[in-house]
């Protein structure tokens, strides 16, 4: 699995890298998260790839990974630019690689999904530019949150791009640690079809990466709304 991923990678990066018509950044996201499809989940509670502090761990993936390397490799034009992407994206300072190749400050990376939004390192949080919003109970310092909420979901679905990052945010009553967003996905738009590239999962459990279309996922959710960042092309 991991031979495959690494020849789908850098073929797709070889791909993009040799013509200047490469396409917007969010087609280069999707394109990158989409080469994941069958990959299985990674079960470590923590992390494979931060208990082994290690940037790239590409055998298995949750879904934060799954987003910081699609982010990464799309930015990037060569499997080592996407690493020094990724120690500059995956931290709240920098990361610094080791003499082994190991990342000696994991533990300065961004843990829950909502500091992601508020790096504005993955993409401007363009969740109010989609549609209604409501307020609902923060955590972790924020008092409250804007979401589009769940049934409003269906609505908004044709304003998405491919390469949005959308976040998916815990029920109040549903948090366990007072995480504020409880998964992440990136959208790929084909035509009139929308999807939804995720690894789906559980902790201690099995799953993969799959591509799914975007309204039968909303349609059984138990998230209280999404929301949504966007990286704009220069």
């Amino acid at each position: 699995m991991y031979i495959r991923n690494l020849i789908l990678i850098l073929t797709s990066t070889l791909i993009l890298t040799s013509t200047t018509s490469a396409g917007e950044i969010g087609e280069r996201i999707a394109l990158m998260a989409e080469r994941f499809i069958g990959t299985p989940y990674d079960p470590d509670p923590l992390g494979t790839y931060v208990r082994e502090k290690v940037i790239v761990h590409d055998e298995e993936v949750d879904c934060m990974y799954l987003t910081f390397r699609a982010v990464e490799l799309a930015l990037s034009k060569s499997p080592e630019e996407a690493i020094e992407i990724a120690l500059e994206k995956r931290f709240f300072t920098k990361g610094i690689l080791g003499s082994d190749g190991k990342v000696l400050n994991y533990d300065e990376r961004y843990q829950y999904g909502e500091d992601m939004i508020d790096s504005k390192k993955f993409g401007e949080e363009i969740t109010s530019d989609l549609g209604r919003t409501i307020s609902i109970q923060g955590s972790r310092g924020r008092m409250e949150i804007k979401i589009i909420p769940a049934p409003e979901i269906k609505n908004i679905i044709n304003k998405l791009k491919s390469g949005d990052i959308v976040f998916f945010v815990k029920k109040p009553q549903k948090r366990l640690l007072g995480e504020i967003v409880g998964h992440i996905g990136v959208i790929k738009v084909e035509k009139d079809n929308i999807y939804l590239i995720h690894a789906s999962g559980r902790k201690n459990g099995k799953g993969t990466t799959v591509k799914v279309p975007f309204l039968d996922y909303i349609k059984d959710m138990d998230f209280a709304g999404i929301k949504v960042t966007r990286f704009k092309d220069p």
